[in-house]
């Protein structure tokens, strides 16, 4: 039996869109409580929660939602093929830097999580948050 998918746009206020697309299933749930707690965070930009069928996007500004999309896809790829380069079986996470911006990318079984946050952010007490 094939599941029918949804798409669904929600602006909880006018500086936080929400999008969610899909339907998840219970570890994609559970995630999503996570890091809708993790967002109220300070310092907390926003984060992308991706699966196969479902996606989540809960970003601060609006319009730097498709640049954010791609920085983090392009985060996760990057870790894939740099991985073997090292002998490294599977990057669990990837922390990147910028001047300003850090961006947090893991993979939770097949989900895909993309934090945004400002530089001076505790990113250790998310990834263990999200280990939980």
């Amino acid at each position: 039996m094939k599941q029918q998918s949804a798409a669904e746009t929600q602006c909880l206020s006018d500086s936080a869109p929400t999008i969610t697309v899909g339907i998840g299933n219970s570890v994609f749930t559970n995630l999503a409580g996570t890091l809708s707690e993790i967002r109220k965070l300070k310092g907390v930009l926003g984060y992308i929660l991706r699966s196969k069928t479902a996606a989540i996007i809960d970003l601060t500004q609006r319009e730097v939602v498709v640049e954010y999309a791609m920085l983090s896809s392009q985060i996760h790829d990057c870790s894939r093929i740099v991985a073997p380069q090292f002998n490294l079986a599977d990057v669990e996470s990837s922390l990147v830097e910028g001047k300003t911006l850090k961006v947090l990318c893991m993979d939770i079984g097949e989900n895909r999580i993309s934090v945004f946050m400002d530089k001076t952010c505790a990113h250790a007490w998310i990834v263990k948050r999200i280990l939980l």
